[in-house]
Parts: structure tokens; sequence; C-alpha cells
């Protein structure tokens, strides 16, 4: 991705999460941008529509229990005008898509609770309690690739 592109996920990220859900910038740029693999969904004339990354390696340790076969998706965004049609499920594999490339075998995410059937439309199952993150009730789930 070049800076535009890195930008326009950025630019997604902060309608999502800082200004509808207002969570602090502090904590939805977490330093990990630099190490992910980035996917952005784009409408025909560039307008970003969707974001999200992969956190894999030594660097996802935290959220992977250290197992290098598994992948971290995280930071999925689409924008309100978007929801709806498909893009989250498309962004989702698309990062799936990234992790096979890379020989992961499992993807792992936490996802907010009031999204946990759309993960689980796509095949993602729940595990272990609801937590908070940045204020919002999260449940860990994960895919077998």
């Amino acid at each position: 991705m070049d800076p535009a592109d890195i930008e326009a996920c950025f630019a997604v990220r902060k309608e999502v999460f800082v200004v509808e859900q207002r969570v602090p910038e502090d904590i939805e740029y977490d330093g990990r941008d630099g190490d992910a693999v980035q996917v952005l969904a784009v409408r025909d004339d560039g307008l970003p529509l969707g974001t999200g990354r992969l956190l894999y390696g030594p660097g996802a340790a935290d959220r992977t229990g250290g197992d290098p076969a598994v992948g971290s998706l995280g930071r999925l965004a689409v924008g309100a005008a978007a929801r709806g049609r498909g893009v989250g499920a498309a962004l989702v594999r698309a990062i799936e898509e990234a992790a096979r490339g890379r020989g992961l075998t499992v993807v792992d995410l936490h996802a907010q609770s009031h999204a946990l059937g759309f993960y689980e439309r796509l095949g993602y199952e729940a595990y272990g309690p609801e937590f908070l993150d940045a204020g919002i009730a999260h449940r860990s789930m994960r895919r077998a690739l």
C-alpha cells in the first residue's frame, strides 16, 4: 500500500471508531499498523468504504497466544454509508486470504459483542467470556482456514 492508501484506512477507522464509537485516538492508533497487512475497500471512484488489518508473527503474540500459525484480524471498519452491502464480509475474506498466503491456519479476532452474528455467519466461533476493550463489550472469536 502506498501512503495515500494507509491514510484512507486511517480515515475510515477514525470515522467509525473515534467519531462514531468514541474510542480515544491513542487507543485506536496503537503503533502496530506498520507491521500489519492492511486491506482497503474502495468505491469505483476511489472513495474509501472500509478497512481491516492482519497482525501475525512475534508482534501479534499477545493476540495469538504466541502461536505462529495464528493471525489476528482487527480494526475492521466499514463507513456508515457502505454498511449492509457486503463490504465487511469482503474485507474479512481478503484478510483470510492474506493469512493463508503467509502460511497461517487460524484467524483469531476480538469482536464487538453486537457484531457476533456477523462473524458467526462467516464461520467464526466465539470463545471465552465477554470483556471490555476501549469501554466496548467484546468476545474472542476464531476460525480455522
